[in-house]
């Protein structure tokens, strides 16, 4: 079909669908190969590039005074017929196959087709040598945006990589991550499937159960072994990705084998298609979700399409055989420029379209039509820019604009890529840098229609236009589902993993065929179907759930639970002890029992000891930094003084019994009062000077330990300086062995001196307690340190207390008999 113009726009379609090649004879002129089987449909589409044409032509503010033209070739889907039509299209030179004598056609400036894939490719790859532009408004193949291997494609609809990414979505929608795929074995359906597999992983967190390709030839082995493949599969969800060519043994296989319970989901190339809408497929195709490529309507095309004669078309051997086809006409001229109206055409049927109803005038799916009305727009806007260029502000070399005489293809492209504009419809048209277009899909639902068959009803769009995250609009009430529950099948390998577990892939299983493994102590997981756990804070620690982070607990040794009320009645009571025996002396100071025993150093030993018992509520509570650096001052210096105070009062016992020997006459004269309380004094300020600078240089302090126990905090007091703790034991352990040495050797001292083997006893009680402590320290963790280091000193203050003083109060409460001069100084050997 063609008429001419001041410019030239070119087409391909596929009027027919089938191409004959002759025999070929040695003897005689080659044949050239004729096409068969007319497709009404396609030639709507071609039909439609014509109205288009005809319709700008006739707008007095699109491409004012320049007509355009076309010259549009029949490709018989088949890869050498559109090869050779868009050669001659491009080359000027072809023969119009019209019957005619042969002409000489002007180049066109831009081609609205191929709609096949494979044929955009090979066609596309020729054309960007020339920069010759391409609007196909069928291709989908995703490779064809490849700008250094096809620079002047472009297209109205959208590419197989949003054609994925929508089914992708829908997928998502309805939480189908096991899925399986069958393509065609052709451009269309190997891109596709290739970005389908990556896709469905990385976007969908998904994975294909089975990948299958329908076979070129129609195997039936092979057809055979797909079908079974889908019927034994667990995957409920079967997305095919080929023409409708492809699938007529496939879903006759599926009839043949009763493959029900499967949700298909139908690439836009099968979506619409009617050869499968039978009642027999309705049992296992219903519910059917499919892309379809936007429906618009077109204003005036039916009424344009109702008027198409061969007469008012003579020059158009399309039309000839569209009426051959439609009326069964016979035309008794092969000249119709030449020939009369009534030699036109004899024709046994109706001669008036508006009473057909045929795929030619049907109006109500507009979907690839729609795109070829799009295309040749997208042209017009182009060639219009174009014209409104001002000399000396143009995109060319030197500023400089394109002139229509001598137009360049090249320069076509340049406006093409820049197009925007709205359509009647009220769809936006524009191409990104890749040739792509605003992409948009209608959902269709396959549901029975009331003659058994099966009916398409829109549902939804997916739109990469819209101003949202979710590009995904879809009705579910609208939805019909074939099975007995009505709702969305599930197809998953896996069921979800809940919150508090994680993923753990199952070997040899695709990646999301996984277990469900709770998460670890202090460890979350806060999604589902999460692949790893999340680590709580520190001062966190995981939820009985694991599924959200909860504070620690804080763990220190308080006064409201049992060990912590244990250890404080155990303080309080040698605290009350010490008072009582401490009134008891004063009571008895002058007897001889309290004067024997030096009760000045009694006194300040009592006293010592009562600041231990007090010292021990210092390390009861929360710590907090004054407790921290009082505690060990208190506990340190006043065990000093304790031990300072028992240790001169061995050396004064020591003194007195060599006193009495001629030898040791004067030993008396260096352990007079002023000189025990000297040394008592020097003894504790050592003591008193270590805490100083320990408190300087590394003060102990309050912290917060998450290493004992990791789902506690315990709050402690931590050293600041272990050397400083360490001298502060060491030192009191110093004064306590030599103490316990000086009263070891003076233990068989005479029984009125015995004083030596009461500090013997309680010196040994004081070491064994201290010793042991060491070990048990280290090894307990948590509050149990604390509790250890109280409990070495409550032990070793009562061992004193009673090992030193319980004897005397016997004596003086219970004998006070005994509590006599002459008692203590005549006492019997038997003892010894």
């Amino acid at each position: 079909m063609h008429q001419d113009g001041d410019l030239i726009l070119g087409g391909l379609f596929a009027v027919h669908y089938l191409t004959v090649f002759p025999e070929l004879s040695f003897t005689s002129e080659p044949e050239q190969p004729y096409c068969e089987q007319f497709d009404m449909s396609n030639f709507q589409q071609a039909m439609t590039m014509v109205f288009a044409i005809d319709e700008i032509n006739r707008n007095p503010n699109l491409l004012p005074n320049i007509m355009l033209g076309y010259h549009l070739y029949d490709n018989c889907v088949t890869l050498a017929v559109a090869f050779r039509a868009a050669t001659a299209l491009i080359s000027g030179t072809e023969e119009i196959a019209s019957g005619l004598n042969c002409t000489s056609s002007p180049p066109v400036i831009g081609i609205v087709g191929d709609p096949g894939s494979t044929h955009s490719i090979a066609i596309s790859s020729v054309l960007g040598l020339y920069r010759v532009p391409m609007v196909s408004y069928f291709a989908t193949c995703s490779c064809l945006t490849d700008r250094h291997q096809f620079p002047s494609f472009f297209r109205t609809i959208p590419s197989d990589a949003f054609q994925v990414h929508a089914i992708i979505q829908i997928l998502k929608h309805f939480g189908w991550t096991w899925v399986g795929l069958v393509y065609s074995n052709d451009d269309y359906g190997i891109y596709a499937a290739q970005s389908f597999h990556q896709d469905v992983q990385e976007q969908l967190g998904g994975c294909v159960a089975y990948s299958e390709m329908l076979p070129r030839d129609n195997n039936h082995r092979d057809v055979e072994h797909i079908v079974k493949v889908i019927k034994t599969s667990t995957a409920k969800v079967v997305v095919v990705i080929s023409s409708d060519a492809y699938l007529v043994p496939l879903m006759d296989e599926v009839f043949l084998r009763n493959v029900t319970g499967k949700q298909w989901i139908a690439s836009e190339a099968w979506a619409t298609s009617p050869v499968f809408r039978t009642p027999r497929l309705l049992p296992f195709l219903g519910g059917t979700l499919g892309l379809a490529i936007r429906r618009g309507d077109i204003v005036g095309l039916r009424d344009f399409l109702l008027r198409l004669r061969p007469d008012m078309h003579p020059a158009n051997n399309m039309v000839r055989t569209f009426w051959e086809e439609m009326f069964k006409c016979r035309f008794d001229s092969d000249d119709m420029q030449t020939a009369g109206e009534d030699d036109i055409m004899l024709c046994t049927g109706l001669e008036d379209l508006s009473s057909t109803n045929t795929a030619y005038s049907d109006m109500s799916e507009l979907r690839a039509p729609y795109n070829v009305y799009k295309a040749v727009y997208a042209l017009a806007h182009a060639l219009h820019d174009l014209t409104q260029c001002q000399e000396g502000y143009g995109p060319f070399s030197g500023h400089s604009c394109a002139r229509i005489s001598t137009l360049q293809p090249w320069q076509v492209v340049h406006y093409l890529q820049r197009v925007n504009f709205t359509t009647g419809f009220g769809d936006h048209v524009s191409f990104d840098e890749n040739g792509n277009p605003l992409s948009i899909y209608d959902i269709m639902n396959w549901q029975p229609d009331l003659d058994g068959s099966i009916r398409l009803r829109t549902v939804g769009v997916v739109d990469e236009a819209a101003h949202t995250d979710n590009v995904l609009f879809l009705n579910e009430d609208a939805l019909y589902w074939n099975s007995e529950i009505k709702k969305p099948p599930r197809s998953v390998c896996s069921e979800s993993c809940p919150l508090g577990t994680r993923r753990a892939r199952k070997k040899g299983m695709p990646i999301c065929c996984f277990d469900c493994l709770p998460c670890a102590d202090g460890e979350i997981s806060n999604t589902t179907d999460s692949n790893e756990c999340i680590a709580c804070p520190d001062e966190f620690w995981s939820s009985p759930e694991k599924d959200h982070c909860v504070p620690k607990e804080v763990e220190f040794l308080s006064y409201e639970e049992p060990l912590g009320i244990s250890l404080t009645t155990a303080s309080l009571f040698g605290t009350c002890f010490c008072t009582g025996v401490l009134i008891v002396f004063v009571h008895y100071r002058h007897t001889p029992v309290v004067r024997a025993n030096n009760s000045e150093l009694s006194f300040l030993l009592l006293l010592s000891l009562k600041l231990c018992f007090l010292c021990v509520l210092l390390f009861i509570g929360q710590p907090q930094l004054w407790t921290c650096q009082l505690r060990h001052v208190a506990f340190g210096i006043s065990f000093a003084l304790g031990i300072s105070s028992i240790l001169v009062k061995t050396m004064v016992v020591v003194a007195v019994f060599k006193s009495t020997r001629p030898e040791g006459q004067n030993a008396m004269k260096w352990f007079g009062v002023v000189q025990q309380r000297g040394t008592v004094l020097v003894l504790t300020v050592l003591q008193v000077v270590i805490c100083i600078v320990w408190l300087v240089t590394a003060s102990p302090s309050p912290h917060k330990n998450t290493h004992y126990i990791s789902s506690k905090i315990v709050y402690e007091c931590a050293m600041g300086s272990v050397i400083g703790f360490a001298s502060l034991l060491g030192y009191i352990g110093l004064l306590a062995a030599v103490s316990f040495l000086l009263a070891f050797l003076a233990r068989n001292l005479p029984d009125n001196f015995n004083e030596a083997k009461f500090i013997t006893f309680s010196m040994l009680i004081f070491c064994a307690v201290w010793i042991t402590f060491v070990p048990a320290y280290v090894s307990s963790p948590g509050k149990y340190s604390v509790a250890v280091e109280i409990f070495a000193i409550l032990a070793s203050s009562f061992g004193l207390l009673g090992a030193i003083f319980a004897p005397k109060c016997y004596i003086i409460l219970l004998h006070p008999e005994q509590n006599t001069k002459k008692a203590i100084m005549g006492r019997a050997p038997q003892n010894k």
